[in-house]
């Protein structure tokens, strides 16, 4: 049997900003930035209201080196994952000696050992659990992270797998970079974790979510230069550009169609989509190219108000919203979860509700 999704839970850090908030700091850090009063509009246009970050709006203030930076996203997120990881189990009435691997997806900080070693000796999972650790997949990492964490459930009836996605984009912001890119990042990333529960239902555990039927990756050639980081002094420098939109039009629909033919489906038979919102032009492009159903552009369009863009873990917010907030699909629909990232690719996974 397919492995199925039992529980989805969500963390994010206290600090929560409202989009004005942060324009008008960065009206004044920005300052310098030629047409700034032109570009600063994008934040009317993102869709989003507010967010949650790892540290209070003035910390972004002062300067900071990559190695403080990088200390703070690592005990904030080992404390987010630990806070989703507890919660998603008790959701699935899953006890830590019944998990078999962890999966830990994250692209905005780096530990070794990695997040996952620490995370398991807090959760009390079993000493001899697998450990996945995926690096550098950004927002696309939710959707591989979890097609990944199938497979091994795949192969572990008798078990079951914790996947557990975190990122801290505010950290990686840059203070001396004045560039549009960074305009542009800091009016859509945000912080948050989400972890996953999959395997075999229980007979005591709630009414579970879909089954994994797999996953599939498409990588645009020659695009490395549409998203990632350059790695500088004072830390991880967004690199962003933006075709994005015309990108999902175009090749990159082409791509997730083949993906979708993969597995004898095209868009007309997908009833439920389940879409990292990597903006709301990125939204509209999945209407317009792909023929994305307004029901589930409605769980994008919202998680990416209340929360913004988390990278890895949004579009596991969106899968949450659609399992516990939503009417639930028709028993037997197929439903696919599809992220963008850094590569550029597609991720994406099949699932049966």
């Amino acid at each position: 049997m397919r492995p199925r999704i039992l529980s989805i839970a969500t963390a994010n850090p206290p600090h929560r900003v409202g989009q004005p908030e942060v324009r008008d700091l960065v009206r004044i850090m920005f300052s310098r930035l030629a047409g700034l009063e032109r570009l600063i509009t994008v934040f009317e246009n993102t869709g989003i209201e507010s967010r949650h970050i790892a540290a209070p709006l003035e910390w972004f203030t002062e300067p900071h080196s990559f190695a403080e930076k990088n200390q703070l996203w690592f005990e904030t997120a080992l404390d987010l994952c630990e806070t989703a990881c507890r919660t998603a189990l008790e959701q699935a009435t899953i006890a830590p000696h019944q998990v078999g691997a962890l999966v830990l997806v994250t692209t905005t900080g780096i530990a070794t050992p990695s997040l996952e070693a620490h995370l398991i000796q807090r959760l009390g999972l079993p000493l001899s659990a697998v450990r996945l650790p995926i690096w550098g997949l950004g927002c696309a990492g939710g959707a591989a992270g979890l097609a990944r964490a199938a497979e091994l459930a795949q192969g572990r009836p008798d078990q079951h797998v914790l996947m557990v996605a975190v990122e801290l984009c505010s950290l990686t912001f840059v203070r001396g970079d004045l560039s549009k890119s960074n305009l542009v990042a800091t009016s859509l990333f945000a912080d948050g974790a989400a972890a996953v529960v999959l395997g075999q239902p229980t007979a005591t555990g709630p009414s579970t979510g879909p089954a994994v039927l797999g996953g599939f990756s498409r990588l645009l050639p020659s695009s490395f230069d549409v998203m990632g980081w350059d790695v500088i002094p004072d830390g991880l420098q967004v690199r962003f550009a933006q075709s994005i939109p015309a990108l999902v039009e175009g090749e990159l629909g082409n791509l997730i169609r083949d993906g979708l033919a993969s597995y004898g489906l095209s868009a007309k038979d997908v009833d439920t989509w389940s879409l990292h919102p990597g903006g709301a032009k990125v939204l509209s492009a999945y209407r317009s190219g792909m023929g994305v159903d307004e029901k589930s552009l409605e769980a994008s369009y919202c998680v990416l108000k209340k929360f913004g863009n988390m990278s890895s873990p949004t579009v596991l917010f969106v899968l949450a919203r659609q399992m516990y907030q939503l009417e639930r699909p028709a028993p037997g629909s197929k439903g696919v979860l599809l992220a963008l990232g850094p590569g550029f690719a597609a991720e994406g996974v099949v699932l049966q509700w």
